[in-house]
């Protein structure tokens, strides 16, 4: 039986895989997001530049900050599969499962953050990595000198447009409401990107191509009248979805499906533990994610220390 699994490995899951490790506990790192939602290392893989995580004066690139992360995991007793959880089981003795079979544990982390949701159109499926994308970093240079849109209003929203700006003739933000709702810093950044302009009061309702996707349908919410774009690509900037389906109601989650926590940390059963986006809906920071990691770990010390076997 292992002291802890950790579930999840982005800033959350490294931190708490660190802390854990450091107390002794010899944790298990299931490193793969659940059924494949997301490589290892989280959001962040997803993420250009990094300016406000301390240590690094000039920036990081996401990835680079989440593979040093890795190489200080590797320096510790950590055993890391990257392996997904696809089903947990905490009625009993705390149960996880993974491609490698069950495995039982003392205590758990879930640190499997969040998700980038989409339109749910018809077609979503067909044209995704076929013009649609979640993830300009990913993605930005399948449209080096094409016209692009990237819908929703927030930090998201216009990190994407931003990351697009590098690569695309244009950068359209299309944006149901008249005003953005990002913060004051991405929306000055934005405003000065020439190649970027806004598309107010607008979503979309379409999508249209043969085999990659060449057009959209946008209606004017307030009109409603529809028309069809040219377009060569679109990527998705409307917010994430908590990864907490493979839980199978083993956890109470909230309306919104994060799970719902007590004392920053604790979960609705004893010695699972929560930890960064997964149940942070308000932060999403790579720095209050790994200051998750780190309460969940220390949390999941004085529990074992609480509970001799």
């Amino acid at each position: 039986m292992r002291n802890v699994v950790i579930i999840g490995s982005g800033p959350a899951g490294y931190t708490a895989a660190i802390y854990a490790a450091r107390a002794g506990l010899a944790p298990l790192l299931l490193a793969s997001e659940p059924r494949g939602l997301q490589m290892p290392g989280g959001q962040l893989m997803y993420t250009s530049e990094v300016e406000n995580f301390p240590g690094f004066p000039e920036g990081v690139q996401g990835p680079d900050l989440m593979e040093r992360m890795k190489q200080q995991v590797l320096r510790f007793d950590v055993e890391m599969l990257e392996e997904d959880a696809e089903e947990v089981d905490f009625r009993g003795p705390l149960r996880v499962r993974s491609r490698s079979g069950w495995v039982e544990a003392r205590t758990v982390i879930v640190a499997t953050g969040a998700r980038a949701r989409w339109l749910d159109l018809p077609d979503e499926d067909r044209f995704r990595n076929r013009g649609l994308s979640a993830c300009a970093v990913c993605d930005g240079m399948f449209f080096r000198n094409q016209e692009v849109m990237v819908v929703g209003g927030g930090d998201t929203a216009l990190e994407e447009a931003l990351t697009m700006a590098h690569h695309a003739s244009k950068v359209t933000v299309v944006h149901r409401r008249d005003e953005l709702r990002a913060s004051r810093i991405m929306q000055e950044r934005a405003e000065r990107e020439p190649k970027i302009d806004f598309l107010w009061n607008s979503v979309l309702t379409a999508y249209h191509g043969a085999e990659a996707l060449e057009a959209v349908t946008v209606k004017d919410v307030r009109t409603g009248q529809e028309r069809r774009v040219a377009i060569g690509g679109v990527f998705m900037g409307i917010g994430h979805q908590p990864a907490t389906e493979f839980l199978g109601g083993a956890l109470e989650l909230n309306p919104q499906g994060y799970i719902v926590t007590r004392n920053d940390v604790e979960t609705s059963v004893e010695g699972v533990f929560a930890a960064g986006d997964v149940h942070d809906p308000n932060y999403r920071q790579a720095v209050t994610a790994a200051a998750f990691g780190c309460m969940a770990a220390l949390r999941a010390e004085r529990w074992l220390g609480a509970n001799p076997a």
